[in-house]
């Protein structure tokens, strides 16, 4: 038999995990966002928790009434997830014996069956609006890198025989990005895939350029991913109301015509027009925001996010991201966005400075540390701040204090965006594009995530954490919450991974997050 230490770093990490989770009898489903291994599960009271944050290739879990989330970090979980569904496979089947067991499954799944029952409407909308678009976000990251290599290209005059090729390379996805939405669209709501990609790509054949609607000529794309989401998302109810009353011998035949047809008239007619007007909106809305209130709408974009990344509503964002992105070339919301991580690493390096003789605290956020300054957020905020209380409150001011920076150059003209989302914090460096040249946007960047570095540090370091006695600490009258690892989980400072963990994060003297 093969030990641990005879595999390759994926798969002894998914072989680590699999036993302190319940083993493969356990597991019901396995899934992954661009951090977190999400996993359902029969019973939690069989997961060894502290044994799992003791890993070294963990950074946290997440529990919430969905999934158990183990934090793995960008890269490692993609390639984790494939070895665990074969260990799962491959050890998977073995019955539940026993009447304690039997009952222990049934009252596991009674549980998990009200959990979903009080999931509420406007959450679950939100987590599968984010399954449309997550799948998406490597393409996105690929596509603007590869964006922003050709337009530094061009920039400096070099390779002009190559820089085409880069350009078409770079904007071959968001061309048909419409496709795959509407693909993903109908998968994620129990359509035919392949029948949502094929009315979304009505919204990006040239030759609409031949119908009018509502007395003016449509335009190819014209309605973008709102459009081809819309058009997906009709089709699967016409594709369901067919299944019903089509007989099964013509079923084959006719199903798919009349959803194509049906869908396909309605999408001409009603829908690019409705969401090209919905699109032009959120671009002329976004932009009017940081030209004229600029200051004003940093500060709170940057410092409420942190907030909607924990009740799990940030998800929202991310079809206007990918709006923005595809109208204008970049988003002008994430590198605001993007503040909300500066204010939260300022606030952790002042928790390290100040309670020097918790080393508990300080190895996690020694460990927690690199991947925040990458823009990965779950370890700072359900391991330092979020527990702690107060340094939560100091962190999002700091992203508040980044995010105005930012906004005060865009209300001088110096807009900054990025060509893709998924990446934040150092790593969105090299996605940035803006009004003014490349090194002029990276420096407004870089100032932003300096100023909430300071203003996160200053804010934490003389008011986000009480007196200090005896090497234990006192947040707000209450003694002292540690870990021992690198604790994470919750939703990603880039704001693109679905999770939330309200109501489950209290220090151990119950004082409640903010």
């Amino acid at each position: 038999m093969r030990t641990t230490n005879d595999l390759t770093p994926p798969a002894a990490t998914a072989a680590a995990i699999l036993p302190l989770v319940g083993g493969a009898a356990n597991v019901t489903s396995v899934a992954h966002c661009m951090t977190r291994l999400r996993l359902g599960l029969r019973d939690r009271t069989l997961v060894r928790e502290d044994a799992l944050r003791s890993l070294p290739a963990v950074l946290g879990v997440v529990a919430d009434d969905d999934s158990y989330q183990i934090v793995l970090g960008p890269g490692t979980v993609a390639r984790v997830t494939p070895a665990f569904e074969a260990l799962v496979a491959g050890t998977a089947g073995a019955p539940v014996t026993g009447t304690a067991d039997a009952l222990a499954a049934r009252g596991a799944e009674w549980k998990a069956a009200r959990q979903q029952r009080n999931a509420t409407p406007l959450k679950l909308l939100l987590r599968r609006i984010a399954n449309i678009f997550v799948p998406l976000i490597p393409a996105l990251i690929g596509c603007g890198v590869i964006a922003g290599l050709g337009g530094l290209l061009v920039n400096l005059g070099w390779l002009p025989s190559l820089t085409p090729a880069l350009a078409a390379i770079a904007s071959g996805f968001m061309a048909l990005i419409a496709v795959f939405v509407g693909h993903n669209t109908a998968k994620e709501f129990g359509g035919t895939p392949v029948l949502g990609g094929a009315v979304a790509a009505i919204v990006v054949y040239a030759g609409v350029a031949k119908v009018t609607a509502f007395g003016m000529t449509l335009a190819p794309g014209q309605g973008g991913v709102l459009g081809a989401l819309a058009a997906a998302l009709l089709g699967t109810y016409v594709e369901k109301w067919c299944r019903r009353w089509v007989p099964d011998a013509l079923d084959v035949l006719v199903t798919p015509t009349l959803t194509v047809l049906l869908t396909g008239l309605v999408t001409l007619y009603v829908l690019m027009y409705t969401a090209g007007e919905l699109s032009t909106a959120i671009g002329t809305g976004a932009n009017w925001l940081l030209d004229h209130t600029g200051v004003f709408a940093g500060l709170v974009l940057g410092g409420l996010f942190l907030p909607l990344v924990m009740l799990g509503l940030h998800q929202a964002l991310i079809p206007l991201h990918t709006t923005l992105i595809q109208q204008q070339g970049y988003t002008v919301l994430l590198p605001v966005l993007a503040m909300a991580g500066a204010g939260q690493v300022g606030a952790a390096l002042a928790v390290y400075v100040r309670l020097h003789h918790d080393q508990s605290l300080r190895t996690t956020i020694r460990s927690a540390l690199p991947a925040g300054l990458l823009g990965v957020g779950e370890p700072l905020i359900y391991g330092v701040s979020l527990p702690l209380g107060r340094p939560f409150v100091t962190a999002c001011a700091g992203g508040a204090a980044g995010g105005a920076f930012v906004g005060l150059f865009s209300t001088l003209g110096d807009k900054i965006g990025s060509t893709a989302i998924g990446p934040s914090g150092w790593a969105l460096f090299p996605l940035l594009k803006g009004t003014g040249g490349l090194a002029l946007t990276a420096a407004i960047y870089a100032g932003g995530l300096l100023t909430g570095y300071v203003v996160g540090f200053a804010a934490t370091y003389f008011f986000g954490l009480g007196r200090t006695v005896g090497g234990v600490r006192a947040i707000g009258g209450v003694g002292t919450v540690g870990g021992g690892g690198p604790v994470g989980g919750g939703g990603t400072v880039s704001g693109v991974c679905d999770s939330s963990k309200e109501g489950q994060d209290t220090d151990p003297g119950g004082n409640p997050p903010p």
